[in-house]
């Protein structure tokens, strides 16, 4: 298993930037993630690890070896794609051990690793099945299964849930996580558009956007400590409330006045030269909490849209000025009726404090 490493790694189609100054250190056995809206370039970032693509910028280190020129087949990757690509007139058996054979491999060896994979994949009694005869999931794994038969030095994922429902697609997250639990030294880069995979599987999250990296971090960093607007708002589901407001103190704790008139105070150290300054206010709709001991809280909400789930129930808030909507995550069932007035609050420690789209904490 392996290293990676990319130094100020850069694509460009002509004049078209597509990623720039993408430095990233991949230790073994990690599982890194990549997340980030349509487009911002998580799926060219991975093929060009593959080889698929070529690198216009920077260098590329697997293993300690530069593989900017080296071909996908010599680089020592295994990529399963978003589409399951197996050869329909074959057995899981053949489709698994193909590559195996085209490297001439022993036919004892071969064995070996196929029923290796099948037994860490579950796929043991389905060896002799065609792809037709088994359910997206499986034909997943059989995909995986290719891949492990390789022992390559990373594993590259390409959205491998996206054509799944979602039953399956938890069913089968929560093999990978096995899977990457049976194999504790090997290293994964997996791409993904869904934050509950990203939370769920990663070691580390690189939160891609604007052709760079947004930040790096566990699942728990990004989301507590998100560095700027963009992660906080990308990050959890729903997404973050962001207010606009005023600091009006300054110290180990910051104090805010926000557009209700109403202060805030935020358990975030603010330098004293930001007195006065604009900033943002976020909030986790899940941190929320309605105010019930009479006393004022700092965010007026008029619901909208109530939505009750069973475990949580979801307050949608009627428009603010500029078309803004606040969202209210609160447990259990709760009973709101459209346009019932509340007042909302959070603790300190739950408040973010944002200044020109960078919070506090890495200023």
């Amino acid at each position: 298993m392996a290293e990676l490493h990319l130094k100020d790694v850069a694509k460009a189609y002509g004049e078209v930037k597509v990623l720039s100054n993408i430095n990233l250190d991949i230790d073994q056995g990690e599982l890194i993630v990549f997340v980030g809206p349509s487009g911002c370039g998580k799926s060219t970032l991975l093929r060009m690890i593959a080889g698929l693509e070529r690198i216009t910028g920077g260098t590329l280190e697997i293993d300690g070896r530069v593989v900017n020129d080296v071909p996908p087949a010599q680089r020592g990757i295994a990529m399963v794609f978003q589409s399951y690509a197996l050869y329909p007139h074959m057995t899981v058996r053949d489709n698994m051990c193909f590559a195996l054979k085209i490297a001439k491999m022993s036919q004892d060896e071969i064995s070996k690793r196929v029923e290796n994979a099948a037994r860490i994949l579950q796929l043991t009694p389905y060896l002799d099945r065609l792809p037709k005869a088994l359910s997206g999931g499986q034909r997943q794994r059989v995909a995986i299964g290719r891949s492990i038969v390789r022992d390559p030095k990373v594993y590259l994922f390409d959205e491998p849930l996206s054509n799944l429902d979602a039953a399956l697609r938890v069913a089968t997250r929560i093999e990978i996580a096995q899977l990457k639990e049976s194999m504790p030294d090997s290293t994964m880069i997996y791409v993904t558009h869904d934050q509950v995979e990203a939370m769920t599987l990663a070691s580390r999250i690189v939160v891609l956007a604007g052709g760079g990296i947004s930040q790096v971090g566990t699942p728990l960093e990004l989301y507590e400590k998100p560095q700027n607007t963009f992660v906080a708002q990308f990050i959890g589901s729903p997404a973050m409330n962001l207010l606009k407001g005023e600091i009006i103190g300054t110290g180990e704790e910051t104090r805010i006045r926000v557009p209700s008139g109403a202060e805030i105070t935020a358990k975030v150290p603010s330098a004293a030269n930001l007195m006065g300054a604009s900033v943002e206010v976020g909030v986790r709709p899940e941190d929320l909490v309605v105010v019930t001991d009479g006393t004022q809280g700092f965010l007026p909400f008029e619901t909208e849209i109530s939505e009750r789930l069973g475990d949580v129930t979801v307050l949608y808030s009627s428009a603010e000025p500029g078309g803004k909507q606040l969202i209210a995550k609160l447990p259990g069932i709760v009973h709101v009726e459209r346009g019932s007035k509340l007042s909302l609050t959070a603790a300190p420690e739950k408040v973010h404090v944002f200044h020109n789209g960078i919070s506090l904490l890495y200023l």
